[in-house]
C-alpha cells in the first residue's frame, strides 16, 4: 500500500467538484500514491502516514495549461520593443523563431523545455501542453514533437503554423497533411491549425483538421487573434477539442461554441468546443481582450492559459492570467480559477481518467481535488484564492504537488 498524506487545516479548498459546491471551508485532502484518496471537512479527516498543516491557507488544484509554443530556440525581443514601440503584431513573426529552432541541437531544445517547465512548476502549473510548429519541416517537425513528449504531459502537431520562408503554399500544405503529419503521429495526441490572415485560410485550415480526424487524431485551432474569421466555426463543425485566442468573435461564433455544450452537464454527455482564451498574448500584442465574460455568461465553457512562447506571450504565469482575467476581462475570481484549472483540463481531454499521456499510458483526471484525480495541488500563502487577483504579480505559490510528489 502507498504511504498517505495528509494536508490538514486547509483554509479555504477549491475542489471544481459539483459534490462539493466547488470550494469547501476549514477542509483536508488526503493523499495516496498520485491520486486524491478522500476530500471533506478538517474535523472528520482520516489518520494518514505523514500530515501537513496547511495552517489555514489556501489549497487549490495545479494549474493546467492547455496553450503553450515551448519547443523553441533563439529571442525575439527586438519584435516586442517595436510592437511596443507601436508596430502591429503579424503571423509572419513566427519564422524568426523557426530559424533559430531549426538551428538548435535536440539538447538545446530539450534544456530550454526543461527550463520552462521547471518555471511554469515553481508557480503552481502541475500540468502542461506544448505545441511544435517552430521546425516547419518533417525532420525539425519529428524531433520538436519527440523532445516535447519526453517532458510535458500533452503534444500538439502544429506544422500548419505558418508557410515557412520561401515555401510554396500548396506544397507545403501537401506536406504538413501527409508525411510530416504521419512523421509526428506517435509523439502527439491532437493537431492544431493557425486559421488566420497571413497563415491558413478556411480552406487550408479545414483539410488539416480533416487530415488529423483520418488519422484518429484530435483537434484544436488558433482563430479570431488577429479579426474575424472561420476559426470558431470550423473548430465546432470539426468536433475540436478547443478553439484558442478569440478576440474577434461574432454573436454566432459565440452563439456556436455555446451550442456545442448543450448536451453536455457536469462532465456528462456529448462535450462541445472549449473557448480558449490566453490574456497574457492579448495584452502583449495589445489586441483587444477576448470576450471570455460574454462566453460564459453565454454558456460556453471557458479555459485560460498562457500561450507562453518566444514573440507574443512570453510568460508561463498561470497567475498572472487569472489576475488578468479578473481585472480587466470581467470574470470573478472563481470562474477564473475554475478555467485555468478544470477549463484547461476539458480542453485537453483530461477532466477524466484514462486519458493518455505521451508515452501511452493512461492517467487520472486533472484540473480538480476529487477523489480518484491525480494529486496535483498547490497551496498559496494567502487564505483565499481571492489574493491571487487582490494581491497580483505577487509570488503567492508556497508548495506544489504533482501525481501526490511535492515538487515545490
Amino acid at each position: 500500500m502507498s504511504n498517505t498524506l495528509l494536508i490538514d487545516n486547509v483554509g479555504e479548498l477549491t475542489t471544481n467538484d459539483d459534490a462539493h459546491g466547488g470550494r469547501l471551508r476549514d477542509a483536508a485532502v488526503l493523499i495516496e500514491g498520485d491520486r486524491v484518496a478522500w476530500v471533506g471537512p478538517a474535523a472528520d479527516a482520516p489518520a494518514a502516514d505523514e500530515r501537513f498543516d496547511a495552517a489555514g491557507r489556501a489549497v487549490l488544484p495545479g494549474w493546467v495549461d492547455s496553450h503553450t509554443h515551448m519547443v523553441f530556440a533563439g529571442d525575439r525581443t527586438a519584435e516586442f520593443e517595436a510592437r511596443m514601440a507601436g508596430e502591429s503584431y503579424a503571423a509572419g513573426g513566427i519564422n524568426v523563431t523557426v530559424g533559430a529552432t531549426r538551428a538548435a541541437s535536440d539538447a538545446e531544445l530539450r534544456a530550454n523545455l526543461e527550463r520552462l517547465v521547471a518555471e511554469a512548476r515553481r508557480w503552481g502549473t502541475t500540468t502542461m501542453e506544448t505545441k511544435t510548429g517552430y521546425g516547419l519541416t518533417v525532420a525539425d517537425e519529428l524531433r520538436s514533437a519527440a523532445v516535447a513528449a519526453d517532458v510535458v504531459d500533452a503534444v500538439t502537431f502544429l506544422g500548419a503554423h505558418v508557410v515557412p520562408a520561401g515555401a510554396d503554399a500548396g506544397e507545403y500544405l501537401d506536406l504538413v497533411t501527409g508525411p510530416m503529419l504521419d512523421a509526428v503521429a506517435p509523439h502527439v495526441s491532437a493537431v492544431d491549425v493557425f486559421c488566420e490572415t497571413g497563415a491558413f485560410d478556411e480552406a487550408a485550415s479545414a483539410r488539416v483538421l480533416e487530415a488529423a480526424a483520418d488519422r484518429g487524431l484530435a483537434t484544436r485551432v488558433h482563430g479570431n487573434q488577429l479579426g474575424h474569421g472561420p476559426g470558431v466555426r470550423l473548430a465546432v463543425e470539426h468536433g475540436s477539442l478547443s478553439v484558442d485566442h478569440l478576440g474577434f468573435l461574432s454573436d454566432d461564433d459565440v452563439e456556436a461554441l455555446a451550442a456545442s455544450w448543450s448536451g453536455w452537464s457536469s462532465g456528462s454527455g456529448p462535450r462541445g468546443t472549449v473557448a480558449t482564451v490566453l490574456p497574457a498574448c492579448d495584452l502583449s500584442t495589445r489586441m483587444p481582450l477576448a470576450p471570455a465574460r460574454r462566453l460564459i455568461d453565454a454558456g460556453a465553457q471557458l479555459a485560460i492559459a498562457s500561450n507562453c512562447n518566444p514573440g507574443t506571450s512570453y510568460t508561463s504565469s498561470m497567475g498572472f492570467c487569472v489576475a488578468t482575467a479578473v481585472l480587466q476581462m470581467g470574470l470573478t475570481i472563481q470562474e477564473a480559477v475554475r478555467a485555468a484549472t478544470f477549463g484547461g483540463a476539458l480542453a485537453l481531454g483530461m477532466h477524466e481518467d484514462d486519458w493518455l499521456d505521451p508515452r501511452g499510458i493512461a492517467q487520472p483526471a486533472v484540473g480538480a481535488v476529487r477523489v480518484g484525480a491525480r494529486a496535483d495541488l498547490q497551496l498559496l500563502d494567502a487564505p483565499s484564492v481571492t489574493h491571487l487577483a487582490y494581491r497580483p504579480g505577487m509570488p503567492l505559490t508556497a508548495a506544489v504537488w504533482r501525481a501526490g510528489i511535492r515538487e515545490v
